[in-house]
């Protein structure tokens, strides 16, 4: 149970830095922004958004111990 809920959490997390990252390239672009500007932006929310999600998840294990 503990494996699927894991799997499970992960693959949301991938999914909304996923729709952030979508949002962050279509919003640079409607901007005025070139292509390379807008997926370097894009790639930046994605990795923001693993990042923070991994400090929460530290943070949490961290209370939960």
């Amino acid at each position: 149970m503990t494996v699927a809920v894991a799997l499970l959490t992960t693959a949301l997390v991938t999914i909304v830095a996923l729709l952030a990252a979508t949002a962050a390239g279509k919003l640079a672009r409607m901007d005025g922004a070139s292509y390379p500007t807008a997926l370097t932006r894009a790639a930046t929310a994605f990795a923001a958004v693993i990042t923070l999600a991994a400090a929460v998840a530290g943070a949490l294990a961290t209370l939960l111990d």
